[in-house]
């Protein structure tokens, strides 16, 4: 197609100029035919690359975009000055067609041809007249003389000939043959030109018949003798032969003019299609030309272009065909390859830096988290940076909301050590603090340290803390123990001795006190009852100091708490017990009778509580008191839930496992620490919460959790009663 496109438009060339091929000639038929074929192949090759072209956009496929704008810019280029060129070569075709055909240019052929007619007018006129006026002479002479010669007529011609003012070169006097009778002056045999049966019947017919020879520069006239008898006189003249050859030219141009005159709009016409049909293979291989050199173009960009889309998709093993030679697009394929490589290879150490440092910090996280002691990183302003699992645990933290808050927001309790700590010329400051959170108190030994970097300049700082409740509880509690032994030991001892000598002094001076004597009575009985609380006292203390050890045996969990329901129950008749008990068994291996008297104190306590909440008169009207007990079992331990509707917990609630704390005026403040030790005494935990109402909107009162461990192994028979029991609470029966 590349080579075709010009040989076709050479040969149109040809034919249509240095050839000289007409409109209608075969030739240029048979090549403009070719022309339409190949355009007609060229534009379907060049709408079908259009068409992949378009679908290719629409499908958003790299390159797509830059391949039709460089289409469109090519086609641009090639159709602009296309239709300027078609443009001004109408104008100037049909202003110089105006300049061939004007008015002037008319007239000027006109008298050309004009000028060439009268010329030719001219020497048929003058030798016709010429011919006549010697056939008029010889006419006269034959009728003066009836006898006339032939010898006579030649000597006649030749005096004639002579006379005759324009000169003939040739003067012969012929039959109706054509047979020379005469022959005048310089008249000679081998310049004879017989005239034709034609010409000689139309001078018999009484006709000038002159004839025209161009090849040999003359005029001839023929015309009859009417004197004689079959006789004609046949003279001749030269003339210009140059002359008469510019006017068979200027009467063939005239013809010429007036012709392409008439086929001007052909003409015009005929352009037109031709250039037309140059310009759509013109622009069509323009067109062609661009696509392909668009393609050629946008293919490597197009490469590149989706390489990058994969690069960005983070696929960094794609290269592109790195196109040969040292222009820019060769380059910059190679240049990608090499910056893909690169890529690739920085992002295998970054990886594997990265994961280095994923090991350290899932290593970092795993130490922080698994550590009891809660752990927060500040930065230089204070503000919350890290919190570990125990610091979220402990401080009841939203670990997200928390992050980037100042620390005296976060936790408002260590504001005033991070203040001593910014104030002081340590970089270390340490203090045990009290938190209180949803009602627990803690103890929290803190520590702060600040964190520097390499140059020594501030980074942030670091608080470490530990909860230390159990260990202060355990302190005192062994501070508590260590004081009721001694008090018992140094109370208990002279109490005996005070009772013995109020009773006797009782019985020795009642006769002698006479009418004092019921004042004595009443003097020693006081001494002898507070004698009694005191020893009661001193019996608590002993308890506290000296916990015996659990007579741990296998026992029925279950039955023990029922037993101490039904205990209080029967005591507390004003109060709905409410309980929740497995009816098979529960085995554990505990003490009974410690286990009972931890319940029974349990149980009493929430009794007392509502007898407190009464005694406020905070109690709305209609209140119902109520305890419910629920015990819950796992493989591993049971659970054991005494909670009421009473006066509830205090905020300081923490510090009612200590010795002698206490919420009542009467109690000792004594029962909650023995309780917890003998359940600490099996293994267990006792906790206290808020209760949740009993009723929507309802007082909110206290519950104690107890925690057991058990047996796991449950015999058949309680495996059955259990399963009996649930079905018969499904059942109904």
């Amino acid at each position: 197609m590349v080579v075709l496109g010009p040989l076709l438009a050479i040969g149109t060339f040809l034919l249509l100029g240095p050839l000289g091929q007409g409109a209608g000639s075969n030739g240029l038929r048979v090549i403009v035919l070719a022309d339409l074929v190949y355009a007609l192949v060229l534009a379907s090759l060049v709408v079908q690359r259009i068409a992949r072209m378009i679908a290719a956009r629409r499908r958003r496929s790299a390159g797509s975009r830059l391949h039709l704008r460089l289409t469109a810019v090519f086609a641009l280029v090639a159709l602009i000055p296309t239709v300027l060129v078609a443009v001004f070569a109408g104008l100037t075709i049909n202003i110089g067609l105006e300049g061939w055909f004007s008015d002037r240019v008319r007239n000027v052929v006109g008298a050309s041809l004009s000028a060439a007619e009268a010329y030719e007018d001219e020497h048929r006129r003058d030798l016709s007249t010429d011919a006549e006026a010697l056939a008029r002479y010889l006419n006269l002479a034959r009728q003066s003389t009836f006898l006339l010669s032939d010898g006579e007529v030649r000597q006649l011609l030749t005096q004639i000939q002579g006379r005759v003012q324009r000169g003939l070169k040739e003067a012969y006097v012929i039959n109706g043959a054509g047979e020379i009778m005469a022959r005048g002056d310089r008249s000679y045999l081998f310049d004879f030109e017989q005239p034709s049966p034609a010409d000689i019947a139309r001078a018999n017919a009484g006709e000038t018949v002159i004839v025209e020879d161009w090849d040999n520069n003359e005029f001839r006239a023929l015309i009859a003798l009417t004197a004689f008898a079959d006789r004609l006189l046949y003279v001749s003249r030269s003339v210009d032969g140059e002359l008469l050859g510019l006017l068979d030219d200027t009467q063939e141009s005239v013809r010429l003019y007036h012709q392409l005159e008439n086929e001007r709009g052909k003409v015009l016409f005929e352009f037109g299609l031709l250039y037309l049909g140059f310009a759509v293979i013109l622009i069509l291989a323009a067109v062609w030309l661009g696509l392909w050199f668009a393609e050629r173009l946008s293919r490597p960009v197009g490469r590149l272009a989706g390489a990058a889309q994969r690069v960005g998709a983070g696929d960094l093993d794609v290269r592109v065909r790195e196109e040969s030679g040292d222009d820019e697009i060769a380059m910059l394929g190679r240049i990608f390859n090499q910056m893909t490589r690169q890529l690739k290879g920085q992002r295998e150490a970054l990886l594997e830096n990265n994961r280095q440092i994923e090991l350290r910090r899932r290593l970092f996280d795993s130490v922080l988290s698994s550590v009891t002691a809660g752990v927060m990183g500040l930065d230089a302003d204070g503000r919350v940076e890290f919190l570990n699992r125990s610091a979220v645990t402990h401080l009841q933290l939203d670990e997200d909301a928390a992050h980037g808050t100042p620390l005296a927001d976060t936790v408002p309790e260590f504001a005033a050590l991070l203040e001593k700590l910014r104030a002081g010329p340590r970089g270390v400051a340490q203090e045990e603090l009290r938190l209180t959170r949803h009602g627990k108190m803690e103890n929290l030994l803190v520590r702060m340290a600040t964190r520097r970097g390499a140059e020594g300049g501030l980074e942030g700082y670091v608080v470490a803390f530990d909860d230390v409740t159990d260990l202060v509880t355990a302190q005192r509690m062994a501070a508590w123990g260590d004081v009721a032994r001694r008090i018992a030991h140094e109370i208990k001892n002279p109490l005996t001795p005070i009772q013995l000598s109020a009773e006797r002094i009782k019985r020795k001076f009642r006769a002698a006190a006479g009418d004092q004597a019921e004042a004595l009575d009443q003097l020693t009985d006081v001494i002898v009852r507070q004698t009694g609380d005191l020893r009661r006292i001193v019996d608590e203390f002993s308890k506290f100091a000296r916990m015996p050890e659990p007579d741990r045996k296998q026992v029925d969990l279950a039955e023990l708490v029922r037993d101490a329901v039904v205990l209080q129950e029967s005591g507390q008749p004003g109060v709905r017990f409410t309980s929740d008990l497995p009816q098979g068994p529960v085995p554990a291996e505990l003490d009974a009778t410690m286990v009972s008297q931890a319940l029974t104190n349990l149980i009493k306590n929430a009794g007392e509580a509502i007898d407190s909440y009464r005694d406020t008169g905070a109690a709305p009207e209609g209140y119902e008191p109520e305890i419910r007990v629920s015990l819950s079992q796992s493989d591993a331990a049971a659970v054991i839930r005494i909670a009421d509707n009473g006066i509830g917990l205090p905020e300081d609630r923490g510090r009612l496992f200590e010795p002698y704390v206490t919420t009542r005026d009467h109690g000792t403040g004594l029962g909650l620490p023995i309780v917890k030790k003998i359940i600490e005494e099996h293994g267990g935990r006792l906790d206290l919460h808020d209760a949740d109402p009993f009723q929507p909107g309802a007082h909110i009162g206290a519950l104690a959790e107890i925690r057991l461990p058990v047996l796991a192994e449950r015999d058949d028979a309680a495996r059955l009663t259990d399963a009996m029991t649930r079905l018969e609470a499904l059942t109904g029966e």
